[in-house]
């Protein structure tokens, strides 16, 4: 069989390898994109284990703006049909994950994008100055080759008898099977949350354990913590406890299972359980690559290494998309969720498209005076629902033309690409969406002086890649940017002296 060759070739059929296929479509790029199942969201359709997706799903706003709207809506894809928005498919805050399995499927059939269902990707090497992807139904050549597959495997720590354990992929999903036994769960994240919390009022005794503290979405704003609904958990000692320990071995012992743990400050004790649940999380599987282009991993093997452009940082040409393209700002944004990654796909076409198309990255003219730039700034971040939902990551570019005076504006692009990009430039602002520190409190009217503790607008000031200046816009508890004395003067008066200083 010939191979059939095209610009772009995408791996995986799941959020980001629809989004992605979608923007590609929509800008007449010569794609394909390849789906071992016969429907896309595959991971969807047994993850999460217990069914309940933890991206918000804020269906009742105040406000008609479709763009404000997405702030609140974790699970949407970005497109053109006002139809294709997930509050069509559920009302529920955390919806079903099935309800995200039927608006993947829909998404396809009204687009009608180009995926080759049904085809299993054996094998992927680099040739010449692209790559072949060989399939079951043929080899497919690729100038640019992007990795959407999501997580391919569980994580499984090195633990002295961690086979032992059940794994969240293959535990027993019926709470009456833990009836009146005590079980310890290996993690702490969402799904070691997610399983607890199923357990409790069956198992006589749930413990949580892992070496770092729980981690919550309260105390630092990163949406890929522990929701708080899993309080309860926390709060049942003694039926339920979490655990800052080290696992050090499992081993059988009289029918159950011995686990012999490490504390933090030293001491050791072993803890009988009838059964171990491992949800440790998942890794991104690299067996598809041959010695050719096999992508270096950070994170404990997890995540592919990636440059600023989402391309892998030993493989030209090769990027990622979706969940396993977050290692940029893991901890820190919403790149692994649909939330963060459905505007850092829309970038990456923007990127792709100038690199391998010839098609410039778009921008806008705006006026160097301080006032009208200033206003061009309010207006974006309190619109953009990319800067809102990609904060800390994402960032508005303005860069100054020396002949002219007016900024050349570029929307959405990850800070560090940015002042990758522009370190030519003698006078670059990024303008980005922020958050403060988290031991400070949310008060109504908190001084308007020192760091907010909210999100806020933060401006930054480059001169040839080289940080000068920063200027914090005050917190506002309605997220509303518009006030003369805390916002809209602030920055006029950092404009003027920063455009006047040079």
């Amino acid at each position: 069989m010939v191979d059939t060759a095209h610009t772009y070739v995408i791996v995986g059929a799941g959020p980001a390898g629809l989004q992605l296929s979608y923007h590609l479509q929509q800008q007449g790029a010569d794609y394909l994109t390849l789906e071992r199942s016969a429907e896309p969201g595959g991971f969807f359709r047994r993850f999460p284990r217990h069914r309940r997706l933890i991206s918000p799903n804020t269906v009742h706003t105040d406000s008609t703006d479709p763009e404000i709207r997405l702030r609140g809506d974790g699970n949407s894809l970005l497109n053109d049909s006002a139809e294709l928005l997930f509050a069509n498919f559920s009302e529920e805050y955390l919806p079903s994950a099935d309800d995200l399995v039927r608006y993947l499927a829909e998404f396809q059939r009204v687009h009608q994008l180009r995926v080759r269902y049904g085809t299993t990707v054996e094998q992927i090497s680099r040739e010449d100055d692209g790559f072949r992807v060989r399939t079951d139904r043929g080899g497919v050549r690729a100038r640019c080759l992007v990795v959407a597959t999501g997580w391919g495997r569980p994580f499984v720590p090195e633990i002295t008898g961690i086979e032992h354990a059940t794994g969240y992929e293959e535990m027993d999903l019926d709470p009456d099977r833990y009836a009146g036994r005590r079980v310890l769960i290996i993690g702490k994240g969402n799904s070691a949350f997610e399983t607890a919390s199923a357990l409790l009022g069956k198992a006589s005794l749930v413990h949580l354990a892992s070496r770092q503290p729980v981690r919550w979405v309260r105390d630092t704003g990163h949406p890929g913590d522990v929701r708080g609904q899993y309080g309860a958990i926390a709060d049942g000692y003694p039926s339920s406890a979490v655990l800052d320990c080290t696992i050090d071995a499992i081993r059988p012992v009289d029918g159950g299972l011995r686990v012999s743990v490490t504390h933090p400050h030293g001491g050791t004790a072993e803890l009988d359980y009838h059964e171990v649940l491992r949800c440790t999380g998942f890794r991104m599987d690299t067996a598809l690559f041959d010695a050719s282009c096999t992508p270096e991993l950070v994170r404990d093997g997890r995540l592919p290494a990636l440059r600023p452009d989402w391309q892998s940082r030993n493989v030209d040409d090769l990027y990622f998309a979706g969940t396993v393209a977050q290692a940029r700002d893991v901890r820190h944004a919403s790149s692994s969720f649909i939330a963060g990654f459905r505007y850092n796909l829309r970038t990456f076409t923007r990127m792709v498209r100038e690199r391998y198309d010839d098609v410039p990255m778009p921008g806008t003219t705006t006026p160097g005076e301080p006032a009208a730039l200033a206003k061009v700034m309010l207006d974006r971040v309190n619109w953009s629902s990319a800067l809102w939902n990609q904060a800390g990551y994402l960032c508005d570019v303005f860069v100054r033309d020396d002949a002219t005076g007016d900024f050349r504006h570029h929307e959405d692009l990850p800070e560090d690409y940015a002042v990758e990009r522009f370190a030519d430039a003698a006078h670059c602002y990024t303008l980005a969406l922020r958050r403060g520190r988290h031991d400070e409190s949310s008060a109504v009217d908190r001084p308007p002086t020192g760091e907010s503790a909210l999100l806020h607008p933060v401006i930054r000031r480059y001169r040839h890649g080289e940080l000068l200046a920063e200027q914090h816009l005050r917190e506002d508890l309605l997220a509303e940017w518009r006030r003369p004395d805390r916002h809209v003067q602030p920055l006029v008066e950092f404009l003027i002296g920063d455009l006047n200083g040079g």
